[in-house]
């Protein structure tokens, strides 16, 4: 297991999210970001519409996916 908080994935705040893979975690703050964005939180915002665009543009956000996989390799197991 490993863990990224929602700031190294492009968010605002600290809230770890724990995975056994990069995919894990990328799916856990994307969760995430949606929840924010229900509830309304404003400092989430440019982190979710972030978020969508690369879905919108997975030639572009490939870039973006392998340097999150490449940091999740880095990191130590919890």
């Amino acid at each position: 297991m490993k863990t990224m908080t929602c700031q190294q994935l492009g968010g605002p705040c600290d809230l770890a999210h724990r995975g056994e893979s990069a995919d894990e975690v990328i799916k856990a703050q994307d969760h995430h970001l949606k929840e924010m964005e229900k509830a309304g939180d404003a400092a989430h915002q440019p982190a979710r519409d972030d978020m969508k665009k690369r879905w919108r543009r997975p030639r572009k956000a490939l870039g973006w996916y392998n340097a999150t996989k490449e940091t999740f390799a880095g990191l130590p197991e919890d």
